[in-house]
């Protein structure tokens, strides 16, 4: 059975980004397509069942609007934080949302909070919100700050392929099997949702989002005028799990100067201080977590900024520090923990 075929143009070639951040409502769907997908992958087993016992009654709705694995794309949405995703979802067009309703119950006669989606009612949509909430603080919550370690590693990886040695390296690179063929990138046939199918980007470009749990294949984003998405698998094939055993990297917490890579190059302070950035924060919030005085944190934050590390912005009375994307190919780097190849 032959796989799934990206077509590009020259315009497209120039248009291929890598996520710099992973989206906490596509890795969450991504995450429940495989729970209720028994037997595609076993070393998934006992986190299926897990998150499936775990899940609360008021993720519920999330299974009303994915009948027959055939999920609406206006659930589909690329955002930093879930608050954001949220307002994506919700600004939706509302013809979109009625003609993607059509399609995905056909001639069938959906529940009645999702008839109040199709007519635009509030109370269907804060259900909707409610019910992605719910399974995330099951099902992701635990696990986010590993998921963007991963990410960042993924980001990191592929950034470094392509500098060194080229787009289609890279490109190849994150999807085993996978080759280029003139203009056409084919994947072998490892998904049933995308086997057999032609993605034409027409120069609209494409993004790649790794995906830790979907370890299946690849899903597709396509929709009209738009970057077409690639959310691919990536990891070790386990589930993360809090502690980071299956995630083939080691947890951050308690490390030190002695298995901190970046200790010896930046310093421990400054190691630490660039892995603190991990979100933006202010001078004092540095100072307090490292346990050194603000005229200190503010000092290393200026030699990374010198090194190219770290940028810094004033939001009113404090200043802001966060990583630039050197500092985060850098902040990338870590010890090897239990599980590690």
């Amino acid at each position: 059975m032959p796989g799934l075929r990206i077509h590009f143009t020259a315009a497209d070639v120039a248009r291929v980004r890598f996520a710099p951040r992973p989206a906490p409502l596509q890795e969450l769907h991504a995450a429940l397509a495989t729970a209720v997908m028994p037997g595609r992958d076993p070393l998934f087993d006992h986190w299926r069942g897990r998150v499936l016992r775990a899940l609360p009654a008021a993720a519920d709705p999330l299974a009303d609007l994915v009948p027959a694995d055939r999920p609406p794309v206006f659930l589909d949405v690329l955002a930093d934080t879930l608050d954001d995703s949220f307002e994506q979802i919700r600004a939706t067009r509302p013809e979109t949302v009625r003609a993607e309703l059509e399609r995905v119950y056909g001639a069938g006669a959906p529940p009645r909070w999702v008839r109040g989606l199709h007519a635009g009612e509030e109370a269907s949509w804060r259900a909707v919100r409610r019910a992605q909430r719910a399974a995330y603080e099951t099902v992701l919550a635990p696990v986010w700050p590993l998921v963007r370690d991963l990410h960042r590693d993924a980001f990191a990886r592929h950034a470094l392929t392509a500098a060194e040695h080229g787009l289609a390296a890279a490109l190849t690179a994150l999807a085993p099997g996978s080759r280029f063929d003139g203009t056409v990138w084919r994947w072998p046939a490892s998904s049933p949702r995308a086997a057999g199918r032609d993605v034409r980007l027409d120069g609209r470009g494409l993004v790649l989002l790794p995906t830790f749990h979907h370890p299946a294949g690849p899903l597709l984003q396509d929709r009209p005028g738009r970057p077409v998405v690639l959310t691919y698998p990536s990891g070790t094939g386990l589930p993360p799990s809090p502690d980071g055993s299956g995630s083939g990297v080691g947890s951050r917490t308690g490390s030190t100067a002695s298995d901190d890579p970046l200790a010896p190059v930046l310093g421990r302070t400054r190691a630490e201080l660039l892995r603190l950035l991990a979100e933006p924060r202010s001078t004092t919030e540095l100072a307090r977590a490292l346990r050194v005085s603000n005229a200190t944190a503010s000092e290393h934050a200026a030699a990374l900024r010198a090194a190219g590390l770290v940028r810094t912005a004033r939001a009113g009375r404090s200043v802001r520090h966060e990583r630039t994307a050197l500092g985060e190919l850098t902040a990338g780097t870590r010890p090897a923990g239990p599980g590690s190849a």
